[in-house]
Formats: C-alpha cells, structure tokens, sequence
C-alpha cells in the first residue's frame, strides 16, 4: 500500500478519480490534468492498495494571499480524495502527509487548504488532520 507522486502516464487514472468528487467530466479533468501536472508549483499523489489506485490528492504552491496565512508560498491542498470501500483506514491521512511533506520540501512554512460551507465531510477531515479554521465566506455572483 503506497503513495507516489503521479505523473503524465497517470492522468487517466487522476481524472478518473477525481470525476467522483468534482462536477466535471473525466475528458475535461484529463485536460486540465494535463496543463496542472507540468507545472512546477503543482504536485499530484496516487494512493494505491494492491496495485489499484484508490486515492489522491492534489497540492499547490500558492504565492497569492492565503485566508490566514503570514508566509509566502504557502501549501495548499487543491483536493483530496479516497473511493469508497477504502476510506477510515488512514489513507487520507498519508496522502495529506505526502502533500505536506512535499511543500515542506518546496520552503513553506504554512499550509492551507478550503471547503464548500455545507462540507461537513470535508470540514470534520480538515479538523481532525489539525487544521484550524480561520474563515467562513459566502461568495455571491450576478449576471451584468
């Protein structure tokens, strides 16, 4: 049971994945995928159990302002995600820690991630992985 980074060859399998959280197609995140992997600011990890990748998360160097940060780049967690089936087993958990690990690597001194207000999953991860809230928002947009 390991993590590693991912790279172009995997994206197949990152898209796949990451379509059962986003609201996005698997052709689209492939895409995007594409563009994302090669840049040196961003970072994607596989988790596999018995050779069948069963998770990822996706982390960032982000240089713009961070809700709460002081340091500049702070780590960010773009995404992370473990099927069904595998998840409370601690997987998360490593691939969050891989993710640090590697923004560690990169000079930060801070890492930050984000969720959707009404993500209760996402927000009781974030707790229990030793985040501290530092904001809620609600953001608003019209047609002009």
């Amino acid at each position: 049971m390991m993590i590693r980074k991912a790279e172009k060859n995997d994206l197949v399998v990152l898209a796949n994945l990451a379509a059962l959280i986003w609201d996005c197609s698997v052709d689209t995140l492939f895409h995007e995928f594409s563009e994302t992997i090669a840049k040196e600011n961003y970072q994607f990890f596989l988790k596999f159990a018995n050779d069948e990748p069963v998770g990822f998360a996706q982390c960032s160097l982000r240089y713009d302002y961070v809700e709460g940060t002081k340091t500049t780049p702070v780590g960010y967690l773009e995404g992370i995600f473990v099927k069904e089936g595998f998840r409370n087993k601690g997987y998360a958990k490593e691939l969050l820690a891989a993710c640090e690990v590697w923004a560690k690597d990169k000079g930060c001194k801070e890492f930050a991630s984000d969720c959707a207000i009404d993500n209760m999953d996402s927000f009781y991860f974030h707790k229990s992985m030793n985040f501290t809230e530092v904001n809620r928002i609600i953001c608003f947009t019209k047609v002009l």
